[in-house]
């Protein structure tokens, strides 16, 4: 069994959050989800919905995988430290570390991602990435991979980038058959990415 913080902030992306649990949270792979945020009360998303934690920021800092959504509301996270030094604690003992989106911003703010490379949301690229100067931007791509950090593009692209996360934990089979069970058409070319061409990166 292998325990997965599942981060949420005010104002998180919907599909940031829940596409990604909706792979991982299959039950075949024994993964607890626990929802991680600063206070206790229900944390509204950006589409109004609210969920509330499982527990918070400050009472466990020890899981063996970590998922930060985006949002607009990312961007306020980066200037929140106690936030950012519970990133920097729990991703030192995790296996993986993904990010989504904007969440991509938040993680490059701590410093984890500094000399690596990494990507976010395509409209947002050019307006956010000063946030976290010493990353390795790429700005084609789907997600990416850097060691044990796993980033991805904006929104729909965490499913890709949990797929792949699945992949190499538990075998492509199982995640396909994830795929399946979601009727998801999962990319699996993480450089595929024509939102960069739209967004006029490329």
């Amino acid at each position: 069994m292998r325990t997965l913080a599942a981060l949420v902030f005010p104002g998180f992306q919907t599909l940031d959050f829940f596409g990604p649990m909706e792979m991982l949270g299959d039950p075949t792979y024994e993964i607890e989800i626990i929802t991680v945020a600063q206070e206790r009360t229900a944390v509204p998303s950006r589409h109004g919905q609210k969920i509330v934690p499982d527990t918070t920021t400050a009472a466990r800092t020890s899981y063996d995988l970590l998922m930060i959504p985006g949002g607009d509301a990312a961007l306020d996270e980066c200037t929140n430290p106690e936030m950012l030094q519970w990133i920097v604690d729990v991703a030192a003992g995790a296996e993986r570390v993904m990010a989504v989106c904007t969440g991509t911003i938040i993680l490059g703010m701590t410093g984890l991602l500094d000399g690596r490379r990494a990507t976010t949301n395509k409209l947002d690229f050019t307006s956010t990435i000063h946030h976290a100067p010493n990353v390795e931007w790429v700005k084609e791509a789907r997600w990416v991979e850097d060691g044990k950090f796993f980033t991805s593009s904006g929104v729909s692209a965490g499913m890709d980038m949990a797929l792949a996360v699945l992949a190499g934990l538990y075998g492509n089979e199982k995640a396909e058959e994830t795929a399946i069970g979601t009727e998801y058409s999962w990319n699996r070319n993480r450089h595929e990415d024509p939102f960069a061409k739209l967004a006029g990166l490329v």
